[in-house]
């Protein structure tokens, strides 16, 4: 509803007021059905394959992401009425997502429960491996938010290039690229495919600040490196915390871990936008990009810093399981007891349920 309601506002828009009610509705929308959907779709899969629907959920979701400057773009280049159409069938669209979703039911081991909004929470015993892996995806999402706010208008600015399509395509590629190498976490244990990423987004952000969108094919090379450290990163960064998550706790920590994701997609937009102030938007692009790089060595040391360290205990609140029979409110579980391996590296992860 929220997502319609935001799209009906660009629809009739008149000045920047609509636009802005527009935005946060479709913001709010993004947060209130990003991390259900990601639940949904690891929750229904047997633990066995967990890992690989942890993966499925971030393709989804940067798929979706890589569609929308790509359709965007089409439509307003080549359809009628451009600033209605797209708008339109996304209205559309969302119709039929409610009608497939309102027909979903829960499985039949899961009680029906009240609806309540979930706080954002993270157990103690997995902070640490959760605040280097929120930070990988911050990062990778940071990169992809420089592109996606800025790089259209900077090859129009810069090359002449008026072609929507092709400057929507551009943006796309790089998402395209993300989706298209995130399987491949499933290969590498998650220190080395957060460490790839890292250096793919490096080597993206080098060419972007030497060129800033003078050349189309340098862009480009710039977009796909940026794709491939965007999914290595993000997706390993993801499936890691996803596999360090006991299930009851998986809401409040999908909650904390999309929000850091959220803050990077946001920020350089808001940043970039404060730079011009005062500086060209290429020259606030390059300062940006200088920025963000600077932090890869210090998420990669964090990262080779934390997988040399033991996982700490997870302290489990036995009360979520009353039929255990656990004599106290709390039990803590080491990592011995709630463990499993994630393509090498060793994860807290429930491997049955208490009761069994």
């Amino acid at each position: 509803m929220l997502a319609g309601l935001g799209s009906l506002c660009f629809l009739i828009a008149d000045g920047p007021g609509l636009l802005l009610v527009g935005r946060a509705a479709q913001g709010l929308a993004l947060g209130a059905a990003t991390g259900p959907a990601t639940a949904l779709i690891i929750e229904s899969r047997s633990e066995q394959k967990r890992l690989w629907a942890s993966i499925l959920a971030t393709m989804a979701f940067v798929a979706g992401t890589a569609a929308g400057p790509l359709a965007a773009g089409l439509l307003a280049q080549y359809a009628p009425a451009p600033q209605l159409l797209p708008y339109l069938i996304h209205v559309v669209l969302l119709a039929a997502g409610w009608r497939r979703v309102s027909t979903l039911t829960s499985a039949p081991t899961q009680r029906l429960r009240q609806w309540r909004p979930t706080r954002p929470q993270v157990p103690l015993g997995m902070r640490q491996r959760f605040a280097v892996a929120a930070a990988t995806g911050f990062l990778a999402w940071t990169v992809a938010g420089i592109f996606l706010a800025t790089i259209p208008t900077i090859l129009t600015r810069a090359t002449g290039i008026t072609n929507l399509a092709a400057t929507g395509g551009i943006v796309a590629a790089m998402l395209t690229c993300s989706m298209l190498v995130q399987p491949l976490v499933l290969r590498f244990s998650s220190r080395p495919a957060q460490l790839m990423g890292l250096a793919a987004l490096l080597a993206s952000l080098v060419i972007l600040i030497l060129t800033v969108g003078s050349s189309p094919a340098a862009t480009l090379l710039a977009a796909v490196a940026a794709g491939i450290g965007h999914g290595l990163a993000y997706g390993s960064a993801t499936a890691t915390v996803d596999a360090a998550t006991p299930a009851h706790s998986r809401g409040g920590v999908n909650a904390a871990l999309y929000l850091a994701f959220y803050l990077g997609a946001g920020g350089p937009a808001v940043a970039v936008g404060l730079l011009t102030i005062w500086q060209p938007l290429t020259l606030a692009v390059s300062w940006l990009s200088a920025a963000t790089a600077m932090l890869v060595p210090l998420i990669g040391a964090a990262i080779l810093f934390t997988y040399r360290t033991p996982p700490r205990p997870i302290a489990v609140d036995a009360t979520a399981w009353p039929q255990v029979g656990i004599g106290t409110n709390s039990a803590v579980w080491t990592s011995s007891e709630v463990i499993r391996k994630v393509d090498g590296d060793a994860s807290w992860q429930e491997t049955h349920r208490l009761d069994a």
